[in-house]
């Protein structure tokens, strides 16, 4: 038996990322000793739950920040089924513009038909860019519409929104990577939407709304702590990166202080062999301070950071006013008498269809002022489950081990009363409306929405948040996000190879690639991995290739060979 001391890690952060990381490394109590380090007072990060009034809004709670995801997340979904949560599906419905701008995947507008012939050019378009993906990886998308000569309007009312939506990319839409907005439509690991060449969107693809995230984090929180290997010291912030180059008590010394409400210490050190950064680059950055190599420096400082703010509120006629909440047929598409019976009858199935089930989860409207610059909405009612009487913990239940779910043994007690069906019955009373398949919901007055107004820096004077009544509002956070600029895609994925497990550190986080909550958990997994730790989900293909994709192009390394298969593996 090995008489090796176990590997001390320091894990910043206890997001997504930071959790994945620590996650992977508990499975290895005798060689990991693990300490994971937030100012926070809870784990989650950006994946948050706040209470909301159960008698008024017909729920208790919102997941804000994070509301779901597509249903190729194959490691976040397995993760959460372990733990015993489970996604809900919901058919993703949009509504975009407003007026004569307004267009849907739920039925064919006028809009659409103006754009029939760009939209067919459009999958051409997304060829190419698959095809030579690693030159339209510098190309922005307001460049790519002009190389393939798409309309100027079919650009800001059509794909910048749909850029948007995919990113939340704080108005920077017109300089997103051409080849991301591919991979949406074209990766298996990626994909949230299906090209269709009529209408754009195929359809109403179904997502998933996630369950209650408080409960999940706190969940994982658990049984990572379970194997004893792991220590979380929550509200302790990490102030700088003393060294990274000790000779003494451990390679890597840290410096941070307690801060708990009114309580807070004077700084103290603690010293550790490896480092794991789970934050977002600027921190890092900002942590490593004179420690950070000029490579290091040029890397994350490369990152780009916008600041947005998210109201959540229940202001239906401001939804009203910059949106369209319902289902009008003065927009349906023309039916001219050259279309064929089939097209038809398809078509005036759509509109059938949406005059009785028109439902949008988001919105964009934009600007008039700049029509290249949006705003955001969703309809919290409609996207989260809870809303209609699903528990915290989502359709599972505590007998059902099919594919991975409640795997964690022994049940944690947080999932146990996450599952109690007695948890989903809270608001009932104000369960007065129904929705589309006649089950109770609230009301649309008393619909809970979030509004999110992009890039404070470059935008604020566009905003509409001021229209929204004091009254109504519920909650209001400032937030930053990264950009999806083409300059992300020439300064920072290439060169995380170089800064990745170089001065016993390895970055972590969904910013090192692209903002999703998958990439985030796959990037903790890739950090625990290059210090030798398994991958926890290994040989379970739908969530290997993302795994491996990420490993080769943030941390420019293969599988161990023990773990792959076939040479190109």
């Amino acid at each position: 038996m090995s008489s090796a001391k176990p590997v001390r890690v320091c894990i910043v952060g206890a997001g997504a990322s930071g959790m994945s990381a620590a996650y992977a490394l508990s499975q290895h109590p005798e060689k990991f000793q693990v300490t994971v380090f937030d100012k926070a007072p809870e784990t989650g990060g950006m994946a948050t739950s706040i209470d909301i009034d159960a008698d008024k809004f017909g729920a208790a709670y919102i997941n804000d920040g994070v509301q779901g995801c597509s249903p190729v997340f194959a490691n976040t979904l397995r993760m959460f089924r372990m733990l015993g949560f489970e996604a809900t599906e919901v058919g993703m419905q949009i509504s975009f513009g407003k007026g004569d701008d307004f267009w849907t995947n739920v039925y064919p507008t006028s809009l659409v038909t103006q754009f029939k012939g760009d939209i067919a050019k459009f999958g051409r378009a997304l060829s190419v860019i698959k095809t030579f993906e690693p030159v339209f990886a510098l190309v922005p998308v307001h460049a790519m519409l002009k190389l393939f000569r798409f309309s100027d309007d079919f650009g800001e009312k059509m794909v910048y929104p749909l850029v948007a939506l995919f990113f939340g990319t704080g108005n920077q839409t017109p300089y997103v990577s051409c080849a991301i907005l591919e991979r949406v439509f074209k990766d298996p690991s990626m994909r949230l939407f299906e090209y269709d060449q009529k209408s754009l969107l195929a359809s109403i693809p179904t997502m998933l709304a996630f369950p209650k995230l408080h409960d999940v984090y706190q969940g994982w929180q658990s049984e990572i702590a379970s194997r004893g290997n792991v220590t979380f010291k929550l509200n302790h912030e990490v102030l700088r990166v003393v060294s990274r180059s000790s000779k003494k008590q451990g390679t890597v010394q840290i410096e941070y202080k307690i801060s708990d409400g009114e309580i807070e210490t004077h700084p103290q050190s603690a010293d550790f062999d490896e480092l794991i950064l789970a934050v977002d680059a600027d921190s890092a950055l900002k942590l490593l301070g004179k420690e950070a190599s000029w490579m290091e420096k040029k890397v994350l400082g490369s990152v780009k950071y916008l600041h947005d703010v998210t109201i959540t509120h229940y202001d239906l006629e401001y939804m009203q006013k910059f949106y369209e909440t319902y289902y009008n047929p003065s927009h349906n598409a023309p039916l001219p008498n050259s279309i064929s019976t089939k097209e038809r009858q398809d078509t005036e199935r759509a509109f059938e269809f949406a005059s009785k089930n028109f439902r949008p989860l988001y919105y964009t409207m934009q600007y008039r002022q700049d029509k290249s610059k949006i705003e955001m909405s969703f309809d919290l009612t409609h996207y989260q489950p809870q809303f209609r009487g699903e528990k915290p913990a989502g359709p599972i239940e505590i007998t059902d081990t099919s594919k991975h779910r409640n795997e964690c043994r022994p049940v944690l007690d947080i999932t146990r009363e996450a599952q109690d069906a007695s948890k989903g019955q809270a608001g009932e009373s104000a369960h007065t409306g129904k929705d589309a398949q006649g089950r109770p919901e609230p009301p649309l007055d008393k619909h809970v929405f979030q509004t999110i107004f992009l890039d404070r820096d470059g935008s604020q004077h566009l905003w509409t948040w001021k229209d929204i009544k004091p009254e109504k509002k519920i909650y209001e956070k400032w937030w930053k996000q990264q950009s999806h600029r083409w300059q992300h895609y020439a300064k920072v994925v290439p060169w995380m190879m170089w800064i990745n497990g170089k001065n016993h550190t390895h970055y972590a986080g969904a910013w090192s690639l692209l903002n999703m909550h998958e990439l985030a958990v796959t990037s903790g997994f890739a950090a625990a991995y290059r210090l030798g730790a398994d991958y926890p989900f290994h040989g379970d293909e739908e969530c290997e290739r993302l795994f491996r994709l990420y490993l080769a192009a943030s941390h420019g390394v293969r599988m161990r060979k023990r773990d792959r298969k076939g040479v190109l593996a």
